[in-house]
């Protein structure tokens, strides 16, 4: 099993930026998904930027959420953003 999700910021371009529980920074790029379902909401902006932390992985208000193993497997590495 891969680490889990402990903070997230949604950032430019649909692209979060993801804390795991080891420590690692990511960035999980979720332009492919955006016209795939339930994901096509993310495409507005404001809405993308309310994702959150919920039970290890990152979810929006209307019930989108990505499997905490796909995003650690998927991101790419990346240095903390200053909280």
């Amino acid at each position: 099993m891969f680490p889990r999700v402990t903070w997230v910021k949604a950032m430019a371009e649909h692209r979060l930026e993801i804390t795991f529980t080891t420590g690692e920074v990511g960035v999980y790029d979720c332009g492919p998904l955006l016209t795939f379902g339930i994901f096509s909401e993310l495409r507005d902006e404001s809405y993308f930027r309310k994702a959150r932390v919920f039970n290890g992985t990152v979810v929006w208000p209307n019930g989108q959420d990505i499997c905490p193993d796909t995003l650690y497997a998927e991101s790419q590495p990346a240095k903390p953003a200053l909280r």
